[in-house]
């Protein structure tokens, strides 16, 4: 049974405990400065607490902190750590070099990123692979990751482009939930039917494109007939720039990931 040990127990830190421990088949530290927070966790899910010499057994370290607070964990971690220990980092903008050069020379590392749906099973995680991380490395990652949702193998280069679209992708499909809502509220349901049929439309919609795997212009067409409703809300859209904004806004956010990376 291998061990994993897990730096930080926030919401994401906890999604990765919760996929895990359902998964079985892993012991797992937790490392948490907030005493009451990793009590609850050892409490809710059977895992251990312990300090940063805890990871000295662990097969795989998770690093689930923020981008700031990674050098100076990495500094304690570089003496405690076997040279065969895969250390994960998911803080968004932490090269693999930034990892490697933390710790003892030829550890293996890994940047991930994963996004919020992990929290109930349903993420989006893209793993790339240090210089010093073998093939077995890389699928320890993805069998970590996977107990979480999906998970895909990127160049690290691609990995900003990965935080705009998957990491903060979330964020703009929940922005466009709340503007479906706000005007069905404006055409007169209720609130509450607003929200249940806006969630309900987008969730269908997703499982279509993920069940079917036709390009999303295929499934629009299908329910754009001629001179219909969907298409003159679609002219409306147009009009507004929305297509262009959410392009505008993968690229802003691609940005600033590579500006905390340079950071």
């Amino acid at each position: 049974m291998s061990t994993i040990a897990i730096f930080g127990a926030g919401a994401m830190g906890e999604a990765v405990i919760a996929g895990l421990t359902q998964a079985g088949g892993h012991d797992i530290v937790i490392v948490e400065p907030r005493e009451e927070r990793a009590a609850e966790l050892v409490e809710r899910y059977g895992v251990t607490s312990s300090d940063v010499a805890g990871a000295a057994d662990a097969d795989t370290v998770l690093l689930v902190v923020k981008p700031h607070d990674v050098a100076g964990l990495l500094g304690q971690l570089r003496h405690h750590l076997s040279s065969d220990a895969l250390v994960i980092s998911l803080a968004a903008g932490v090269t693999t070099d930034a990892l490697e050069g933390g710790l003892a020379d030829g550890q293996p590392v890994a940047r991930v990123m994963p996004n919020t749906p992990a929290l109930i099973g349903q993420g989006m995680a893209a793993v790339s692979p240090g210089r010093h991380a073998t093939a077995e490395h890389v699928a320890r990652a993805r069998e970590v990751l996977g107990a979480c949702g999906e998970v895909v193998e990127v160049p690290e280069k691609q990995q900003d482009a990965v935080t705009a679209l998957s990491g903060s992708g979330p964020a703009y499909l929940f922005y466009v939930a709340d503007a479906l809502i706000e005007g069905g509220v404006l055409q007169g349901l209720p609130r509450e039917t607003a929200r249940d049929l806006a969630v309900q439309t987008l969730y269908g919609a997703a499982a279509m494109l993920k069940e079917t795997g036709e390009h999303p212009a295929v499934l629009r067409e299908r329910v754009s007939s001629p001179a219909g409703t969907t298409m003159a809300g679609l002219r409306e859209l147009d009009l507004a720039g929305v297509r262009a904004a959410l392009v505008s806004a993968v690229a802003a956010a691609t940005e600033r990931s590579r500006e905390l990376g340079r950071g």
